[in-house]
């Protein structure tokens, strides 16, 4: 069992698991493409569009690549401007306290200790996250994969962007730590 002295470490050393297949399909819509954009917008920004559920990474003046995305429902839904202040392969996971407040009956193993979630396919964050920073500070929200993917194309989360695995692990090889994310 993992506790919080370790979650960094274990984040950092988590070994690679096998991507499991996806069981349904992904509307094409969601699916990772290449669209024109604002010109004005600069290489390496993200944009994340809320009302559409999509995430735009600006890969040049007036060319971004596409993805579908999951967000907070109503009342956890993030905006405003953020950077990327970390990235992590397979990272460890455990619940915010107000999350936990929230719905205890769901974060019951949580209560009360200092577990901490191993990285892995069974992880709420999936493959993938870069985590939101503002200020300096992290926000407790991230750009991360789910174990959930149908969540994509609706808002259901806690607050966090979420993707479908495969996507978040494209979209973590093209991001560089302090890439500017505006959720609009």
């Amino acid at each position: 069992m993992l506790n919080r002295r370790t979650f960094l470490a274990a984040s950092a050393t988590a070994a690679a698991f096998p991507m499991p297949a996806l069981a349904f399909s992904v509307d094409t819509k969601f699916k990772p493409q290449v669209v024109s954009i604002k010109p004005d917008l600069s290489p390496g920004q993200i944009l994340i569009l809320s009302k559409a559920h999509f995430l735009y990474l600006v890969e040049a003046p007036g060319q971004a690549r596409r993805y579908g995305v999951g967000l907070g429902t109503a009342g956890q839904a993030i905006s405003g401007t953020y950077d990327v202040g970390g990235k992590k392969k397979w990272p460890t996971w455990r619940p915010t306290d107000a999350m936990i407040k929230r719905n205890p009956n769901a974060y019951e193993k949580f209560i009360d200790n200092d577990y901490v979630q191993p990285g892995g396919p069974g992880n709420p964050l999936g493959a993938r996250a870069l985590y939101l920073y503002r200020n300096g500070r992290y926000t407790f929200n991230a750009i991360h994969g789910t174990t959930s993917p149908r969540s994509i194309g609706r808002s259901v989360s806690n607050g966090c962007v979420r993707m479908i695995n495969d996507h978040v692990i494209d979209l973590f090889e093209r991001v560089q730590p302090g890439a500017k994310v505006t959720v609009l």
